[in-house]
């Protein structure tokens, strides 16, 4: 009796490990994306074509959208998804908070896709007129970089405005009801704004920040994902490049995903960079200046090095060798 009663218990285990290993595998074998309501895996994912090809690959994919970029990062940091897209600015503040997260390509430049709002009717009429007004942004944000740089032009330190911390939705009613003088912000909620709203662009990025769009990943799937890293970087690219050349298709398009006008979604499609490239030695060099600003503002609480946290794809490393 002992004996049946042991063979059954070891029967039991031996089945709750495999399913634990199915569990596992299933998990492995499945590529979660975060993304935001704008950009090219906006575009990706309706396409469907990176299903397919990873499929090849026995790999399948999970969406996960998330109002804003440091939300996005949260999600990686805590596991919840392995890649995502983000500004220039999260991902400092991520890594300021040890996020186990890699840079593994970006977009073209876009600054005109992100700037400084103020309502129809206010006085305010330059950045210099924001001093002792209240701004309101999403903390760690790109556009976090974008106000910083605009005060520094304007001859102002960023201790002479009252930041106000909100996402996306919240800081719109709040600029609505008044209750803030500027709102800083990305497309395409600033074509939104430019265009229900009819505010008025204080001072977009062009000249002063690059608005670069970062595809990052979490350290461990990266490393572990090589393969998988390439075939979406490339899928990528080619929504891209399809993109560039198709803004009214891309237009009909994504309007009814982000649930907004034609208008609207035309401004914002046509003022984003695309065409995705893995990390060159320039956009290190522009991102650590990022950092380094946000650490002499006491906005992080450490230096950083950029050039630690950059993924290097196989082939650039059998090129090397």
């Amino acid at each position: 009796m002992g004996t049946v009663i042991l063979r059954r218990g070891l029967v039991a285990l031996f089945a709750a490990a495999v399913s634990f290993g199915v569990v596992t595998q299933a998990q492995a074998d499945t590529l979660r994306i975060g993304y935001q309501k704008y950009g090219t895996l906006v575009l990706l994912k309706a396409k469907g074509s990176l299903e397919k090809k990873l499929a090849d690959q026995g790999v399948q994919v999970q969406w996960t959208e998330f109002p804003g970029g440091p939300q996005l990062l949260e999600g990686l940091n805590v596991g919840s998804i392995d890649f995502g897209v983000t500004g220039e600015t999260p991902p400092v503040f991520a890594q300021a908070a040890g996020a186990d997260l890699l840079y593994v390509a970006s977009e073209p430049p876009a600054p005109t896709s992100e700037a400084i709002l103020v309502p129809k009717d206010s006085p305010i009429s330059s950045v210099k007129d924001l001093k002792g007004k209240k701004v309101v942004l999403n903390k760690g944000s790109n556009v976090h970089y974008l106000l910083v740089r605009a005060l520094e032009e304007a001859g102002l330190k960023y201790t002479d405005i009252q930041t106000v911390f909100l996402p996306p939705a919240d800081a719109r009613a709040a600029f609505e009801r008044g209750s803030v003088d500027a709102w800083v912000i990305w497309d395409p909620y600033q074509a939104a704004a430019e265009q229900q709203l009819q505010a008025r662009t204080l001072r977009d990025g062009k000249g002063i920040v690059d608005n670069n769009q970062f595809y990052l990943a979490t350290k461990p799937y990266a490393q572990q994902h090589p393969k998988v890293i390439q075939t979406l970087v490339e899928e990528v690219r080619a929504v891209g490049e399809w993109s560039k050349a198709n803004p009214e298709e891309v237009t009909k398009q994504v309007a009814p995903l982000l649930g907004l006008p034609e208008d609207i979604t035309r401004l914002s499609v046509k003022r984003q960079g695309y065409g995705a490239l893995f990390i060159t030695p320039e956009t290190v060099a522009a991102q650590q200046k990022i950092a380094d600003t946000f650490y002499q503002l006491k906005l992080i609480p450490k230096p950083l090095r950029i050039a630690d946290v950059i993924w290097t794809p196989p082939a650039a490393v059998a090129k090397a060798q």
